[in-house]
């Protein structure tokens, strides 16, 4: 791996080898969704407990000081929403040179491995890793299911993962699940939590977070469960303490309700 490359992963991923990706790119296909009607207020209580921002580059220029910015992940895949007919038929929608300008430490993309889109947002992601190799731009992929929740099982995660990998990936994004293990050993590049639906209580989110990583995940990417909560910047400190101090559960509510 070149300097470039590992320098850029390092801002991402803290020297605990544990990282923790505030996703605040739900605007891109579902427009102004509940708690991100304004990112900019959002955002700013949150930030200093992130390690990095995964954002649209909409929202980067216009809500994000460029001055004290944490480390951006930047959106570069959409083309459809929430009221169309499928989520998966997805394009890039940034080009290389806009990704060097906007100075990402790494890029993310969906692919929706299983849809009548599979090939289309697999080349995607094949493109993607192409062109960001010759630059040592690290590439996230986000094993998306769109409205399909109930494929989200070891089986069907620990095939999209793997693939992502192979196709070049540096990190993927995914669902926990039961036998999380499974997707993760299977994996040879790091695995990232993503949120989900939005959980009944704050422990359950503890919860799903440790097992993740105590099954080999190195972090997380979530984002309605923080920033839809009453609560947010208490549910962050306990995510935090989860994936940075090795907290249980118990221990992270503790530190929710302190």
């Amino acid at each position: 791996m070149d300097w470039g490359k590992q320098n850029r992963l390092s801002q991402l991923i803290k020297p605990d080898g544990r990282c923790y990706f505030l996703p605040i790119d739900h605007g891109y296909f579902q427009g102004p969704t509940h708690c991100l009607e304004k990112p900019q207020k959002t955002i700013e209580p949150l930030a200093p407990y992130a390690d990095a921002l995964f954002v649209t580059r909409g929202v980067l220029r216009s809500c994000i000081r460029p001055a004290d910015s944490l480390p951006i992940i930047l959106r570069v895949s959409g083309c459809t929403s929430v009221i169309g007919e499928d989520l998966a038929n997805e394009a890039l929608t940034t080009s290389i040179e806009e990704i060097i300008r906007l100075n990402a430490a790494a890029v993310g993309i969906s692919v929706f491995i299983g849809s009548k889109y599979e090939h289309q947002t697999l080349n995607n992601l094949a493109t993607l890793v192409n062109e960001c190799e010759k630059y040592g731009i690290p590439v996230m992929a986000v094993t998306a299911v769109g409205k399909e929740l109930e494929k989200r099982d070891a089986r069907y995660l620990a095939l999209c993962c793997r693939i992502c990998a192979e196709l070049g990936a540096s990190v993927v994004k995914t669902y926990w699940c039961e036998d999380f293990h499974k997707v993760t050993e299977g994996c040879p590049v790091p695995v990232v939590i993503a949120g989900g639906p939005k959980c009944e209580t704050e422990l359950e989110v503890f919860e799903f977070v440790y097992d993740g990583l105590q099954k080999g995940a190195i972090g997380v990417n979530l984002g309605r469960n923080v920033w839809q909560a009453k609560n947010p910047v208490g549910v962050m400190k306990g995510l935090r303490a989860v994936i940075h101090e090795n907290a249980t559960p118990k221990e992270a509510l503790q530190v929710f309700k302190g």
